[in-house]
């Protein structure tokens, strides 16, 4: 093909001006990332464009990096902003795996060179610690297959100690006070030692409770009893990545004030309209939520629900919609999680959080920072 493969490149020139190899090449090419501008008919050769260079050194540098295929194959075509996107998204899961790679080799050394354990104590008023429990309870898994997730976390710091629950579909924080004698720990409490702490705590006892963490044991003195237990065996997942990655660096886009009575009124009422979704191949009845004409939320009403399967409605009516969008608001959750998340924060007051349909809610009291619930919503 004289003339025509004059004004290409071989895979060999190729492969020198963009740093892959010519296997690498050949690959992208089966894999649909990085096709040639030509492939002669009779020798089978690959011929590039001049234009396939820059690309092809992104390519060689998002694999450098470690990024997958189909990511690469998605960026190679485009837009910069979204390229740029997708660097920032590959970049957080790096430094998110490496935060986890540090945390398992400082166990490995552990397990490689023991040091003797050292105690932790904590002093907790029982109430701040009741209330603590109740916020996170609700949200402790079920799944014998994921025992991991059937405690609650105790992450002890300097001045108090962070409950935290997790069942994959909602998260659950709180925080209680204490006085604490020892080094940061984290210890992850099954749930049966749980409940028998909280059965013993008592509000209107003013006598703090002890807490002691001697490696896995656990010691609690409460209203003169002492429970003692063995933490679970599990490395509970980093909560704190869950967090960023189901909330994000920004301040939600909707901030929503409930009425905690009359929510959970409409949720609880017999006639409340749901939609029909198939959950791992079970029915599952959706309950969808909206806003009002004052910005508040509602549960759509059986009529609604038919144009809440839409992809896009006219957002004139949303008080809270920007200007250009076009996506109602309408958020499909599990009405039962939605209930054990409001009983849960308690008080008359909450706050609802989320950005959109598919992004996770998340249910707060007003003014305190450290006691919320995450839900996952489900896709309508």
């Amino acid at each position: 093909m004289p003339g025509v493969e004059s004004d290409l490149h071989s895979i060999g020139e190729l492969a020198r001006a963009s740093g892959l190899t010519v296997s690498a090449l050949r690959f992208y090419d089966s894999a649909g990332v990085l096709e040639p501008a030509l492939v002669d008919p009779v020798t089978g050769y690959r011929w590039y464009a001049d234009e396939q260079i820059a690309p092809a050194r992104l390519v060689a540098g998002l694999r450098r990096v470690g990024m997958p295929v189909p990511e690469i194959a998605a960026a190679v075509r485009a837009e910069p902003a979204a390229v740029h996107r997708m660097l920032d998204a590959h970049l957080r899961r790096l430094s998110d795996g490496l935060a986890d790679a540090h945390r398992e080799i400082s166990r490995l050394r552990a397990l490689v060179d023991p040091v003797p354990s050292s105690n932790t104590t904590l002093l907790l008023s029982p109430a701040e610690l009741a209330a603590a429990v109740d916020a996170v309870r609700f949200a402790v898994g079920a799944d014998p297959e994921l025992p991991v997730l059937c405690g609650v976390l105790l992450d002890v710091e300097p001045d108090g100690v962070r409950l935290v629950a997790t069942d994959r579909h909602r998260l659950a924080l709180a925080r209680a006070g204490a006085n604490v004698d020892g080094p940061p720990v984290r210890v992850l409490v099954g749930v049966d030692l749980v409940d028998q702490i909280r059965a013993l705590l008592d509000a209107a006892d003013a006598r703090p409770v002890r807490l002691t963490v001697s490696g896995a044991d656990l010691r609690v003195a409460v209203a003169g009893r002492t429970l003692a237990g063995t933490a679970l065996p599990h490395d509970f997942p980093d909560y704190r990545r869950l967090l960023r990655e189901a909330l994000g660096p920004q301040p939600a886009t909707y901030r929503i004030p409930l009425d905690v009575a009359a929510l959970r009124a409409a949720l609880t009422d017999p006639t409340a309209p749901t939609v029909a979704r198939a959950h791992l191949g079970e029915p599952l009845a959706v309950t969808v939520l909206g806003l009002d004409d004052r910005g508040g939320l509602r549960l759509l009403p059986a009529a609604d629900l038919t144009a809440a399967d839409l992809p896009a409605a006219d957002l004139s009516h949303d008080p809270l919609a920007g200007p250009g969008q076009t996506d109602v608001l309408r958020v499909g959750v599990n009405g039962g999680f939605l209930l054990d998340a409001l009983h849960a924060a308690g008080g008359p007051q909450l706050v609802l959080e989320l950005d959109g349909p598919i992004t996770p809610l998340a249910v707060r009291r007003p003014g305190d920072p450290d006691t919320f619930s995450v839900l996952m919503p489900i896709r309508l």
